[in-house]
Parts: structure tokens; sequence; C-alpha cells
């Protein structure tokens, strides 16, 4: 592994263990040239996953990607970060166990409006008013309206 810092090419493992969820090996590493410590983290992946957006085109699949549009949609609520991390590596599950390597954007976008549904109301509306595009009040109120009407049945 590369030093980030000063670009050695060989660094030094000094602690490995299991992440809290057991989904990464977090590994603190030292570099000998310059002294700097530093963290990574190793996970399994099952299959490359490629994104097909609603153009056609084809994107890899950024599973940071994914967990800066969640922590934008979860922006001052009260979600640990810990707990972000369970559900992105839960989507990240549920996209490689799905057994195909091209995966619509929409079914992404459905997975994580499921997720922010059961976990943040409030970040639900947010990623919805984004993903559904809306595009005036009365399209929050209409959604919002549906989600009222679902929890009460």
């Amino acid at each position: 592994m590369r030093c980030p810092f000063c670009g050695h090419e060989d660094t030094q493992v000094k602690d490995s263990r299991p992440t809290e969820d057991n989904s990464a090996i977090r590994r603190r590493r030292f570099c000998p040239a310059c002294g700097s410590r530093f963290t990574t983290f190793e996970r399994v992946q099952l299959r490359e996953l490629v994104v097909v957006k609603k153009t056609g085109k084809r994107a890899p699949f950024d599973r940071d990607k994914l967990a800066r549009s969640l922590q934008l949609a979860l922006r001052k609520r009260p979600i640990d970060a810990e707990r972000l991390e369970r559900v992105v590596n839960s989507i990240v599950r549920r996209l490689e166990s799905m057994g195909e390597s091209e995966i619509p954007s929409s079914v992404i976008g459905e997975l994580v409006m499921e997720s922010l549904a059961n976990l943040d109301q409030v970040a639900y509306v947010r990623f919805a008013s984004v993903y559904r595009n809306f595009r005036e009040a009365k399209d929050f109120g209409d959604f919002v309206g549906k989600i009222n009407t679902d929890t009460e049945d």
C-alpha cells in the first residue's frame, strides 16, 4: 500500500481488525519513510457492478457516491455515521446479491428510497424531492400526503 503522504511504496500494517458490522477489515498502517500513520479499509466485492443510467450510459458503481447522496439527505438529522454505514452496506449487499452485474439507476434509487423511509422521514422526503424531481410546493404536499396515508394503513 502506497503512503498517501509521501508516496512511499512499502507501508507496514500495525493493526488489523474487523469493523463493527464485519463488512470490512480496518487496517492501521505506518510509513517507515515519513513516519505517518493512516487507516485503510478492505471490503469484499462480490462482483463489478455497472450502473445503467436513464440515458443508457453505463458507469461503474461508486459506493462513495451512494454514501454521499445518503449523507446529503441525512444532513443535520440525528443519524450517526455508523448507522449510515450499515445502511450503505445493506444497499450494496442487496445490489450484489441480485445476480446482475448491470443495475438500472432506478433500482438503486428505489433501494435508497426504501432505506430512507425506514430510517428517517425527513431524509426520505429530501431524497424524494430530488429523485422524483419535484417542481413545486404542491408536489411536496402530495408526496407527504401519500406518506401519511401509507403509514395510517
